[in-house]
């Protein structure tokens, strides 16, 4: 056998550091809470494995049913399958319920395979056009308009009703409610999106953060989300990773999203790794859970990025990463893709990136959304 999930739990309660134990919802389902303490336990000796609309397209395909072009490769689903809210506004009410159904079945198909879905939300822009992106010429700056007291205000809470009723629809074969890892406003140091940087003040995001997480979790008693809080790579250091942080008890998992150091502007290890590092030390200290939320080189020409620099980069330190994340493989696209596929050029690199022990697919999880018992302690 390859992994084994039986680590223990006793281990945790003895030693100083170790992630806490519970999201920032004291009334999380049961398995969002045993989601929450395994990845903090997993992230200890690996790290998931993940892969945005895996199972949804693929490279030259769209729609096969148990599909995904890592599947084809290794033999296995990735760990994580990452899926998008992006279809759940701005669209005709016939095409949201569709996109709500759509990413309800992959949801509950990965939750039945005990994998893990993690979502990310390309919003677009509620009060102007220009979709997700910052538009100059068409955009306006949507947060100070959506926050509580902002002429959109009663609009932005109608959309996330949908995305709340959505979260009560997704219950799996066991008739649980699948868990997922909410990834909201993500890369917000940058400027590219309508909620970056240079669009709103630190206030009107934090406002903005913790007025999300409260309504679903308080108002619309959202009890299976796990929330990720998700910077691009424009910090050197805490305080400015930490810059537009809401606070510790609004987050529950801390991330960054890095192409750039990852071969796609420059090959440099060492400072992905440092960056990577801060975000791992700061989810110690905090008793949150670290990812590496979005990475990969496009069309991945270099046949030895994933053990030269993908893995090098997370094993330089000592970090607890509970999952890495590449990006889609557009259906049409020759060129935009993220992971192999049978045939690419990268396939022999990648059976060694999947077979090293550190690396865990969907294969290698066993019960994820259940604790484990050692000793009669939880």
């Amino acid at each position: 056998m390859k992994h084994f999930f039986l680590l223990p739990v006793l281990f945790c309660l003895l030693l100083t550091g170790c992630v806490g134990t519970k999201p920032i919802d004291a009334s999380a389902t049961k398995e969002t809470k045993a989601l929450y303490h395994n990845l903090g336990k997993l992230s200890e000796n690996h790290t998931l494995f993940g892969h945005q609309h895996a199972t949804e397209y693929g490279h030259g395909w769209r729609g096969d049913e148990d599909r995904s072009d890592v599947k084809s490769v290794t033999g296995s689903h990735p760990a994580v399958i990452g899926v998008d809210f992006s279809g759940f506004s701005g669209r005709s009410p016939e095409a949201i319920q569709r996109a709500k159904e759509e990413v309800r079945k992959n949801v509950i198909d990965t939750y039945n395979r005990g994998g893990v879905t993690t979502v990310a939300w390309h919003f677009s822009n509620p009060v102007s056009g220009g979709g997700f992106y910052w538009v100059d010429t068409v955009s306006l700056p949507g947060v100070k308009y959506i926050i509580p007291g902002g002429e959109a205000h009663e609009q932005y809470k109608e959309i996330l009703n949908g995305i709340g009723e959505w979260a009560h629809s997704v219950r799996g074969a066991d008739g649980k409610l699948a868990p997922v890892i909410f990834r909201p406003f993500h890369e917000f140091d940058g400027d590219w999106f309508w909620w970056g940087k240079g669009h709103t003040s630190r206030e009107e995001f934090i406002s903005l953060w913790r007025f999300t997480v409260s309504y679903l979790r308080d108002s619309l008693d959202v009890h299976n989300f796990i929330y990720a809080f998700s910077p691009d790579n424009k910090f050197k250091n805490e305080a400015e990773f930490l810059e537009r942080y809401p606070g510790d008890e609004w987050v529950d998992m801390v991330g960054m999203d890095n192409y750039g150091d990852m071969g796609r502007d420059r090959y440099a290890i060492d400072t992905a790794a440092a960056k990577l590092k801060i975000v791992s030390d700061y989810a110690k200290k905090a008793g949150k859970l670290a990812a590496f939320t979005e990475t990969g080189l496009e069309s991945i020409p270099d046949t030895t990025w994933w053990t030269n620099t993908l893995l090098r980069t997370m094993k330089r330190d000592d970090m607890r990463l509970a999952y890495v994340l590449v990006w889609r493989n557009d259906t049409r696209s020759p060129t935009h893709y993220y992971a192999p596929f049978p045939g690419q050029v990268s396939v022999p690199n990648f059976m060694k990136f999947y077979h090293d022990p550190y690396v865990l697919f969907e294969k290698d999880l066993n019960n994820i959304y259940k604790r484990k018992k050692f000793l009669g302690i939880f």
